[in-house]
Formats: C-alpha cells, structure tokens, sequence
C-alpha cells in the first residue's frame, strides 16, 4: 500500500510539472501566424520600456553575445541614426511589454532559430535600411528564395563579416557551394585568397541585371579590370562582344584562362569540322593543332584584331 501510495505521489509531481511547464511558457506553443499576431498588437499597445536598454540587459547582460553589440555601428549610442541611440534594443526586437515579467512576452527573434517568416524579419530591417542600395531587393534571388538578412550578417558584432573584405566570400561561398568549387579551380580569379570579392561583381541585395551584377551587363563587369578586351576592334569575333561567358567560367575553371573547355573543342562548338588541320579526329597524331595552343597558334587574336589583315584574327 505504501509503494501504491508512493508512485501517486510520484505521478502527481508530473503531471503538476507538466501543467506547470506549460503554464509558464505558453507563447513556445504558437506557430508562426499566432505569434506574429500576438506581437502585432504589442506594437499597438506600444508598452516601451522607460529604462531601454537598461531593462533588457538586467537578464541579457552575461551574454557575449549581446554585448557585442555596443562595440558595432548599431550600438553607437552618438550616432543618431543607431538604433541604440533611439528605442536602444526595442527599436528592432519590439516593445518589452510583460516580457520581463510573469509569462516572459515573446519578442522579435531573428535568425534560424526565429519562427516568424523572413519576410517578417527582412521587414525590420528595412524600416531604416531602405536606400538605394536596397531597391532592387523584393525581386532578387535571395528574397525570392526566402533569405533573411540574419542569414547573412551580424549585427551584435564589432564588425559584420559580410562586410569585410576578408571575410564575405566565405559568408557567400556557405551557400554558393558550386562557385565556391570553382573559385579553387587551378585557373581562377584570385578570390581564394580573398584578393578579390564576390561583391567586386555582384549585388547580394540584387540589381536590375542578370545575376544581380553590380554593372548593366556581363560583359560590362568584366571590362571593368580587362579594359583592354573592351575595344573598339576593326575585326571583332562576335561571341567576345556578345557575351564573355561564352567561352570563360568567371569563377574557375580546370583549363587555361578560365575557358569551359580546351581548344579546339571550345572553338569547334561554333567552327564546325570543315577539313580544317585543326579537326579532331580519331587517329591520334593526325590531329595537327591537338596540343600547344591548338587553334591560337594562329588565331592569336582572339579577342579581335587591329591589323588590316587580321581578319581571321591571325595579328
């Protein structure tokens, strides 16, 4: 009878627990749409707390974390467009209401962890980064496919890695895994050792070109470093002024120059086989311009030609 007695006891405990447990917390059992409605109408109430930051830090303050803030732009408590200056940590996580009292309110939580949408958290961020720099955003890849700022960038940090020349192409390359392989292909731009970045080309906030190019066109971004390809030519060769991703991968390749395939191969997809010496062929050693530079033994100037007689890109 006292081991009956014993294990309700025991059985009491949890179930008061339980009920206990799920008293104290009941904003864990919301799903997204109910807690964006539930922090809706804190902002309506607009319950600030008159001590900022102050309250906040009272529990937050053992966090590295969350101190790290004050060493970057967004705790700057003298510049006045900080948020620190302003609302302090309320100005992108909400008003505090009766989160620090009795059921622990939920705030605005950004990151992987949050379970309000991305559109939801990219919306608190643009309420002050809305310049032009972010105008082509709603229609880029990244918001698209449902990328939130916090994926990318730390605000409680002395410096934002995504910010830092040293540091973005690894924050890019955590998802652009096939640009990253390439980039560490034997022919590439010297982006491995972050001499040049993924920003030098493209816009992460997106832009009004193709894969949110920085310039109006591709071959616009590459003229910016080889001005010397851009021309004007009196022979041109149409797939340089067409597009120079024709024949170059711009972030690697496993052949010279960064050409997605070898000479000839790479010219005999437009030059069909017309019984030129440099056809390939099955008999090896017939194939006269196989090795070496194959077709650019001749045709060295490929990119185009100044001299009267270079129609064949020959000077």
């Amino acid at each position: 009878m006292n081991a009956y007695k014993q294990l309700l006891f025991a059985l009491s405990l949890v179930i008061y627990g339980c009920a206990f447990n799920a008293a104290s917390s009941p904003w864990e059992q919301l799903d997204a749409d109910q807690l964006e409605s539930v922090l809706t109408q804190k902002f309506a109430d607009g319950n600030y707390s008159p001590k900022g930051a102050d309250s906040c830090l009272m529990c937050h303050k053992k966090s590295a974390k969350v101190m790290d803030i004050f060493n970057g732009v967004h705790g700057n408590l003298n510049n006045a467009k900080s948020p620190m200056a302003g609302l302090q940590c309320e100005a992108c996580h909400g008003p505090l209401g009766n989160h620090n009292r009795g059921g622990k309110e939920p705030m605005i939580q950004f990151g992987q962890n949050s379970k309000l949408s991305t559109q939801t958290q990219n919306t608190v961020c643009q309420g002050c980064h809305n310049d032009a720099k972010q105008m082509a955003w709603h229609n880029s890849t990244h918001n698209l496919e449902d990328v939130a700022c916090a994926d990318c960038h730390v605000v409680h940090a002395a410096t934002d890695p995504v910010l830092e020349k040293l540091t973005v192409n690894d924050t890019c390359t955590n998802c652009h895994t096939r640009e990253k392989a390439d980039m560490n292909k034997r022919s590439s731009h010297p982006m491995k050792w972050d001499q040049m970045t993924c920003i030098d080309c493209h816009s992460p906030h997106g832009s009004m070109t193709e894969s949110a190019l920085n310039k109006p066109s591709i071959n616009d971004t590459c003229y910016s470093c080889h001005a010397e390809k851009r021309g004007p030519v009196l022979w041109e060769h149409a797939p340089v002024t067409e597009n120079c991703i024709t024949c170059h991968n711009p972030h690697g390749s496993v052949n010279e120059s960064m050409l997605t395939h070898r000479a000839p191969q790479l010219c005999q997809q437009c030059h069909a086989d017309d019984g030129h010496a440099s056809r390939v062929v099955q008999q090896p050693g017939v194939d006269a311009f196989g090795g070496g530079k194959s077709c650019l033994n001749c045709h060295s100037q490929i990119h185009g030609s100044n001299h009267p007689a270079g129609s064949t890109l020959q000077r």
